[in-house]
């Protein structure tokens, strides 16, 4: 069978996360797919990943998507992305959150192949509560909003860090915030977030208990509402302390966000679609009731202050489409709306997920799809190029 007749449009089967953080409605509500047992419906994962696994159908049989890839990786993802990743190289999900999720920083790559080699060798479980480093890689990561879309993302300014913890006032944490204030630099702001995150019984009690304090009597300012919020999700724990050292931005529908490794940060509420490298490599500063290991966490961080501004991805008008671009070679991403005929080219594998109206996609060799509104299709590299058309709104994952 040549590549010209082969079939190039799969409607996949997603595996949907029941996270307990995730939202019980969201996805139902946009994209109809219904959630009988009324579970929250967290992520919709779309790709080959072990732990959710996208399905399709291949001449009458389901089969899972890696399985299908591991028949001709050169045709189907593209040869060139065989020879640098051996995998798809990006995880496509459509994320709900109803509740924060944990505070987290991802590791680089080199830093990920460095302690995954390192837990290898003294034997830690895969796992393990306490495995820091599931896999070789990098976790890059994108968001585009369909919601208003709550997070939490890079380290504010180390002033305003400083003046947010002095209006506090806590005794209990006063001398640290005075070793900041004299030391207003990466350094000593990594000081200070180690500190922070390994306050310990009473101190850490006395702490919480005197933040809890300020925001009841502050909660007309949004901030503190936001912390008293998070504060019924994760009663005592220390990562109610993050908004204050973190940027908390809500992201409008449409906008995108980029999430660095070495970078805090955390999903506070809504929903969206999502785009990462294909990795499982979390360090958790707080929000959790899993494992952190401190020291670790604060080896991984980049205590580098940034301006909400910069943190948000402006689009790239390209091709009948918004591109946006991001520094790794993992993954891209864009996004057509209201498209007639669009012809698109593909060197590598794709998933197209239609957002909010009928997408279809015709090729030359007559292969053809309708897919609705929460659907989406894997368009293997052999297919070259293909024809979109839609009323309404659908992603691109590619690399």
């Amino acid at each position: 069978m040549t590549d010209s007749t082969r079939t190039v449009f799969f409607k996949m089967d997603n595996v949907i996360q029941d996270y307990a953080w995730g939202s019980v409605t969201s996805i139902e509500q946009l994209f109809a797919i219904p959630n009988p047992d009324q579970k929250p419906q967290a992520e919709m994962w779309m790709g080959a990943h072990a732990n959710g696994c996208s399905v399709i159908t291949v001449n009458g049989e389901a089969v899972r998507l890696a399985d299908f890839i591991a028949t001709d990786p050169d045709a189907i993802i593209g040869a060139e992305t065989q020879a640098k990743f051996a995998e798809l190289p990006y995880l496509f999900k459509v994320l709900a959150a109803e509740n924060a999720l944990s505070v987290q920083v991802h590791p680089s790559k080199q830093q990920a192949e460095i302690g995954y080699a390192k837990e290898e060798k003294i034997g830690i479980a895969r796992n393990a509560a306490n495995r820091n480093y599931k896999d070789p890689n990098h976790k890059p990561e994108l968001v585009f909003a369909l919601t208003p879309y709550q997070a939490m993302n890079g380290f504010r300014q180390v002033a305003e860090i400083v003046a947010l913890f002095q209006a506090l006032n806590l005794e209990v944490i006063n001398d640290l915030v005075a070793t900041l204030a004299a030391n207003q630099t990466e350094a000593g702001l990594g000081d200070f977030f180690a500190a922070m995150l390994s306050l310990e019984g009473e101190n850490k009690d006395a702490a919480v208990q005197g933040l809890q304090a300020y925001c009841d009597a502050n909660q007309d300012q949004p901030l503190f509402s936001l912390l008293l919020e998070l504060a019924t999700q994760y009663p005592g724990d220390i990562g109610l302390f993050a908004p204050l050292m973190l940027n908390v931005l809500t992201l409008q529908p449409g906008e995108a966000m980029f999430l660095s490794a070495c970078t805090p940060h955390a999903y506070i509420k809504g929903t969206g679609l999502e785009i990462m490298a294909n990795s499982d490599n979390v360090l958790r500063a707080g929000l959790t009731p899993k494992f952190m290991d401190v020291p670790e966490l604060v080896a991984n961080t980049e205590f580098t202050s940034m301006a909400v501004e910069q943190l948000l991805l402006a689009p790239t008008v390209a091709g009948g489409g918004l591109d946006y671009i991001v520094p790794v070679p993992d993954f891209k991403f864009s996004v057509y709306k209201q498209v007639d005929d669009l012809e698109l080219q593909n060197t590598s594998a794709e998933i197209l997920f239609a957002i909010d109206a009928p997408l279809t996609v015709t090729h030359h060799n007559g292969d053809t799809l309708t897919l609705e509104k929460g659907q989406s299709v894997f368009i293997p590299a052999y297919a070259k190029a293909y024809t979109a058309n839609c009323t309404g709104m659908f992603a691109r994952a590619y690399n």
